[in-house]
């Protein structure tokens, strides 16, 4: 077969002439000949694969500039490069869908399993880091404090430092006056957490960047901020929070890994994923070269409520049937992170472990003395 006129060779590829003109521009998909007399592109059937590599590429909305390094690639690195492409699409798409049902449930208050309360209520915590029984280091971070629970799990050469200043990133939300108190709009509140979101990527790029040896240090980064009747919620990464309301275990994050975004797609079941060899694949997190994007939501408490921070040295090895019981099963909280942590050590304590485990409690009035009684009543 000889050489292809860009109308065959458009008719063939599924691409336009109009997009031929402009990749040829780019050095993108040039024709094979030029005609010297009437400027006509002519194209080798060869050519094709490529165009139609491109046209197919395109559909899935990767940009030329980086069609152009996949064509330069051979055929496994090509698939690898999309499959990455693929999967930043997808964790973009998570973070688009999370945001617009938050705005739902914010905008229309129709939120069965978070409906608002009024009452004043308090907050009684523990929490507690192991190192497990595998790892010679810990790389988690976890802080609780009257307003702040934050969960770290570093990774890389230095995680342990990066995982810290995520979370001294956060703490002086610690100092913020009462919310609550104020009537600030939500929208505001979400807008502080992501103004600290975005100092503790900062701090984390500080303490990374020192070296080449530390560049592909990063890490998670799951916090819950108490405002006095509602946690607002900020997380990035596979730590998790589960709420326990009512005696039923509700997981109110989504894992940000390659896995998860699998399972979102229906091309993996959650037993599969459990056990993939590539689980632990973040699509976000803080560090150099990483998607630092936080999902950012607030949640209405109620008395009685019990929140489970947790890295996931604690979630990839011990059932969530387990993790309930212990949360539905001790009441101190200082018992049960205790007791999780062991949990997970039990189960091998191949990773490092982290639990903050939070009561949402009711502020009851001091009960009055019966000289009081009689007073009021004189």
């Amino acid at each position: 077969m000889g050489l292809l006129t860009i109308g065959m060779f458009a008719k063939a590829s599924r691409l336009s002439p109009k997009a031929l003109r402009l990749y040829d521009e780019l050095g993108l998909l040039p024709p094979a000949r030029v005609d010297p007399v009437n400027g006509y592109r002519l194209y080798a059937p060869e050519q094709l694969d490529r165009a139609r590599l491109v046209a197919w590429l395109r559909r899935l909305g990767m940009p030329l500039a980086r069609i152009q390094h996949v064509c330069t690639l051979e055929p496994a690195a090509a698939g690898q490069e999309i499959r990455v492409f693929w999967a930043e699409v997808e964790a973009d798409t998570a973070a688009r869908r999370d945001l617009a049902s938050f705005l739902i449930d914010h905008l229309s208050r129709k939120d069965p399993a978070m409906s608002p309360t009024t009452e004043p209520l308090r907050i009684r915590y523990a929490a507690l880091s192991d190192r497990g029984r595998v790892r010679a280091s810990n790389q988690d971070t976890v802080y609780a404090g009257s307003r702040l629970f934050a969960v770290a799990d570093g990774y890389g050469s230095g995680g342990a430092p990066a995982s810290v200043a995520a979370v001294d990133a956060l703490k002086p939300l610690e100092a913020l006056k009462p919310l609550e108190a104020d009537g600030v709009p939500a929208g505001h509140l979400l807008d502080v957490l992501a103004d600290a979101v975005g100092k503790a990527e900062q701090a984390v790029y500080g303490v990374t960047g020192a070296g080449p040896s530390l560049d592909d240090a990063g890490t998670t980064l799951t916090a819950m901020l108490w405002t006095g009747s509602r946690l607002a919620l900020v997380h990035i990464g596979d730590s998790r929070v589960h709420l326990l309301r009512d005696g039923e275990l509700f997981q109110i994050t989504h894992d940000h890994t390659l896995v998860q975004s699998m399972v979102d797609e229906g091309r993996l079941t959650p037993e599969e994923a459990a056990s993939h060899p590539q689980r632990s694949l973040l699509l976000r997190a803080l560090g150099r070269g990483a998607d630092g994007s936080p999902d950012l939501r607030l949640h209405d408490a109620r008395p009685g409520d019990r929140y489970l921070l947790c890295s996931d040295g604690l979630s990839a090895v011990v059932t969530t049937d387990a993790i309930r019981r212990v949360l539905a099963g001790i009441t101190d909280p200082d018992r049960a992170v205790r007791q999780l942590i062991a949990l997970a050590n039990e189960s091998g304590g191949t990773d490092n472990v982290s639990c903050v485990v939070a009561d949402v409690l009711e502020i009851r009035p001091a009960p009055r003395s019966c000289l009081e009684d009689r007073s009021v009543g004189a």
